[in-house]
């Protein structure tokens, strides 16, 4: 997972070891925050499948700071 400089760009690597790029990264904050706040699951967005677990959303909010 990486944001670009310009902070309009995020990429995440999904299961498949495919980059997807995060067409709002706020909304997808967002999203993760309040559908997937604990544990173990997964997300589809867009045919991309993400692991989403504590190490996954301690990057989020990393990102989420910067913005």
């Amino acid at each position: 997972m990486y944001l670009k400089k310009n902070y309009k760009e995020l990429k995440i690597k999904d299961l498949n070891n495919n980059y997807y790029e995060v067409k709002n990264i706020k909304n997808f904050i967002y999203h993760i925050e309040n559908f997937h706040s604990n544990g173990t699951s997964i997300h589809e967005e867009e045919g991309f499948y993400f692991k989403v677990d504590d190490n996954f959303r301690k990057k989020l909010k990393k990102i989420k700071k910067i913005l």
